[in-house]
């Protein structure tokens, strides 16, 4: 792609034209009312080319056909070309360095670089989902995956490392716990209300800066707050298994809906997301949620 293209795309709501090679960026994508339409995290590979993870490529690919324009740029879907395997945790940097042929001391927080395990290429990337406050993320080609991950599984052993597999663990209640957000979590709000404009650059053009100006000057209708069940068995339908979750109820009154509802082993308790009207409740309040009294609580849980 031309060096201008990318540059003065109008995609995304933080600056990208900033980053240097080797670093990645969090940012989301609105549409033209300034609702989240995908939030993804883009790695800057080199000077024209770029990376942007997402679970919604198909989506995304749609997107930008319809507003690159005249610029002259391609992009494709490389992910059934990768593989990814995350390591996360205190003692990640020394299994890692155990692993790598480079090793990671020096890597900054969403960093990524170059190296190898046991002759097999690899890129090594500071980061996760997991709300570690230390991890990484080793991509290969998909054609090594088995092989780099009998090694990974080996070298864990050595560290006491534990594998974590069940989905429901990975990929809901671990970032739950930290208080990250899917899309299903975002899907029909804005940035203002699920606390994700802290990033947002007002300086660029980008779509539905006009609807979100608007938004931030009147100030958000609705908050994204956390909650918790101590009742370990509870059926309380949530947003993101599908439907428009269950009514949050405060003095009779439906106030909101529940996003997301994961057990959070680390608490022994069911933790989740509310997506409610702006000042109705703060933590400590309870509120009745199918029946069943939840507590409001603070983001993250942990």
């Amino acid at each position: 792609m031309k060096k201008r293209s990318w540059n003065t795309f109008v995609y995304f709501t933080s600056n990208i034209s900033n980053l240097k090679p080797g670093r990645e960026r969090y940012t989301t994508m609105l549409n033209e009312n300034g609702e989240i339409i995908d939030d993804v995290v883009i790695f800057r590979m080199d000077e024209n080319r770029f990376w942007v993870s997402t679970l919604f490529v198909h989506y995304l690919k749609n997107w930008f056909d319809q507003h690159k324009g005249s610029y002259h740029v391609t992009y494709q879907d490389i992910t059934s070309t990768l593989s990814m395997y995350a390591v996360q945790g205190p003692k990640s940097k020394d299994m890692v360095n155990a692993l790598v042929k480079e090793p990671v001391d020096a890597m900054k927080f969403f960093s990524f670089a170059q190296n190898e395990i046991e002759g097999i290429p690899v890129m090594v990337n500071r980061a996760g989902y997991t709300g570690e406050k230390l991890g990484y993320e080793i991509y290969c080609s998909a054609e090594n995956s088995d092989l780099l991950e009998e090694k990974i599984r080996e070298t864990g052993k050595t560290f006491h490392a534990v594998e974590v597999t069940e989905f429901q663990i990975m990929a809901w209640t671990l970032p739950c716990e930290a208080g990250f957000m899917y899309m299903r979590d975002l899907r029909h709000t804005n940035p203002l209300e699920v606390g994700l404009d802290r990033g947002i650059n007002y300086e660029k053009e980008f779509i539905g800066k006009d609807a979100l100006l608007h938004i931030r000057e009147n100030g958000a209708s609705r908050e994204l707050i956390g909650f918790t069940v101590d009742e370990p068995d509870v059926f309380i339908r949530s947003k993101h298994l599908g439907g428009p979750g269950e009514p949050v109820i405060v003095n009779g009154e439906e106030i909101g809906r529940v996003s997301k509802l994961v057990y959070s082993y680390v608490l022994d308790k069911n933790i989740g997301y509310l997506l409610v009207k702006k000042g109705c409740v703060k933590p400590g309040d309870k509120v009745l949620l199918h029946g069943y009294e939840a507590e409001i609580h603070t983001l993250p849980f942990i």
